[in-house]
């Protein structure tokens, strides 16, 4: 199907979260005339994600912090976080913020900012917490992107990247019923994680993993892949809502027949485990995980968890915080049981970038959560969101830049058009085998048998032509899906040891002989992971 170009712009920016907006932003306040799209609505994926009250913003206490900031996320990182990235983050955050607050975004500070819950998770101390209000911010980002006349196309889906002699020059979408070319002369993809690819996940239905296997298609490569985030959220009442883990040490736990889900060391694990929201293999918390999951396996319902008098009758400022918002959003309070389950949340990994965003694709950049590297094994809390201002500046300004002497886009493109008729049930088997296989507890036999499974779902599909935009969108979703599925877990079985929020049941402790990142690359097709030592720089 030859499509002629529709839409023509300097920067092109794919994704509406917090990176992606500010990618626009940044774009747009260096002159260059701008496109947002989304697949969704504006201010959309895991940023705006409503199972919870706002967006936390962690940055170093002063610049004389950011050293130890620098450190300890390379620290908590177990050695997989990129230290040119880190450096160059740490150095930005603190402008992010103060750009954000110039534009007269709301930030909430801590009244008592001293108490131990403000710690962010897997830190050692307190920073400069901040707290991004949801409403605040989408009124001020709106009415700045129509100030700057950024073009805001939502409603419109991504399926594959336009490229000419290697440059990313635009992008072919679905929109309204049509497939659509746009045109470009730098890209920044800004699409967002890979939660969606897991049956239970705490992110928006656009947070997919497409945009990885986008960039994999054009000649980026991926790093991190295998270190995902996942954490305990609800399965009743209000499914789907993040679990506040600061509450864990005030929690009594119980599977659904009754029994109490932890022995012997209840009260500790419970305390050391509110420290932090994600799984880590590196803690001895570990424990209230894996005992969680393996309940959650064995019966959906989830686990039942109540509240202590002592939180009830007098909460720490950060909780009560998280139960007002309950209060008037879901109506529940501190006295209702809950039952919670594991959930996919956050990637640490994705697309490898340069300190500004570049992914070594001419005309293509990269922001936010759709990247690896300046995160590890394990992530701060707080910094997901300082990582999307920060680099959705930086991809912003680079795009920016890479405009000057770029060439029109072609006027025409060829794409091949075809869909699929068994998207939906593909798509439950897909979810189905990295919920029982890739989340909290990982194993040889486990991975093998979901990539075999991921391997199979992409052999039968059967492609035909098409003139269905919407066959061909959830087709091109789905085979996107099925590649950045099969980079985790390709990364999963190669890292043979326990790192971070990679936990191997058949390899419980770290092993200092992988203390290096994993790569992921698509060669001739083919995708293949490797080692950083091994890897060679694609061409």
């Amino acid at each position: 199907m030859r499509l002629t170009r529709t839409h023509s712009c300097d920067v092109l920016v794919l994704g509406s979260g917090i990176a992606g907006i500010t990618a626009a932003l940044t774009a747009a306040e260096a002159g260059r005339s701008v496109i947002l799209a989304c697949k969704g609505k504006l201010f959309s994926g895991s940023s705006f994600y409503p199972g919870t009250w706002g967006l936390g913003l962690v940055g170093p206490a002063d610049e004389s912090d950011e050293a130890d900031l620098a450190a300890t996320i390379e620290a908590v990182g177990c050695g997989m976080a990129d230290p040119a990235m880190v450096r160059a983050f740490v150095a930005g955050i603190h402008p992010a913020i103060e750009q954000v607050r110039s534009m007269g975004v709301k930030l909430r500070r801590a009244d008592n900012g001293g108490q131990k819950e403000y710690i962010p998770c897997f830190d050692h101390k307190h920073r400069d917490w901040n707290g991004i209000e949801f409403d605040s911010a989408r009124e001020i980002f709106s009415r700045r992107l129509k100030e700057l006349s950024v073009t805001v196309l939502p409603g419109c889906e991504a399926l594959e990247l336009v490229q000419t002699d290697r440059r990313v020059c635009g992008a072919v979408v679905a929109q309204g019923g049509s497939l659509c070319y746009l045109g470009c002369k730098a890209l920044v993809l800004a699409t967002g994680g890979y939660g969606g690819l897991f049956k239970y996940h705490l992110c928006t239905a656009d947070v997919e993993g497409v945009g990885q296997s986008l960039a994999l298609d054009a000649g980026c490569r991926l790093v991190n892949m295998e270190f995902m985030q996942m954490m305990p959220g609800y399965i009743s009442p209000a499914y789907q809502t993040i679990f506040n883990e600061k509450t864990f040490r005030f929690t009594r736990l119980r599977c659904p027949d009754g029994r109490p889900l932890l022995n012997g060391a209840a009260k500790e694990l419970l305390t050391q485990r509110s420290t932090h929201g994600p799984f880590t293999s590196r803690l001895p918390s570990k424990a209230v995980d894996l005992a969680l999951f393996r309940a959650f396996l064995e019966d959906e319902r989830g686990v039942e968890a109540t509240y202590t008098e002592e939180m009830r009758s007098d909460p720490p400022e950060f909780v009560k915080t998280y139960f007002d918002w309950l209060r008037e959003s879901r109506g529940l309070t501190m006295e209702d049981p809950i039952h919670i389950g594991i959930f996919a949340h956050a990637a640490n990994g994705g697309i490898k970038t340069d300190p500004n965003a570049f992914t070594g694709v001419p005309g293509l950049f990269a922001a936010g959560e759709v990247t690896g590297g300046m995160h590890g094994a394990d992530r701060i809390g707080g910094l997901s969101t300082a990582n999307g201002l920060v680099f959705g500046g930086k991809a912003g300004r680079s795009a920016a830049e890479a405009c000057a002497e770029t060439p029109e886009p072609p006027d025409e493109y060829l794409f091949h058009a075809a869909s699929s008729g068994n998207v939906p049930e593909v798509l439950s088997t897909l979810q189905e085998a990295m919920f029982r296989n890739a989340m909290v507890i990982r194993g040889e036999e486990g991975l093998s048998a979901a990539l075999g499974t991921v391997e199979r779902l992409s052999a039968d599909l059967s492609l035909c032509p098409s003139a269905d935009v919407r066959a061909i969108a959830q087709t091109r979703r789905l085979t996107g899906r099925l590649h950045t599925a099969e980079a985790i877990l390709k990364a999963a079985l190669l890292r043979r040891e326990s790192r971070g929020a990679h936990y191997r049941a058949d390899y419980p402790e770290a092993d200092p002989a992988q203390s290096s990142p994993i790569i992921v690359s698509q060669d001739s097709g083919a995708i293949r992971a490797r080692f950083t030592k091994e890897d060679v720089p694609c061409s």
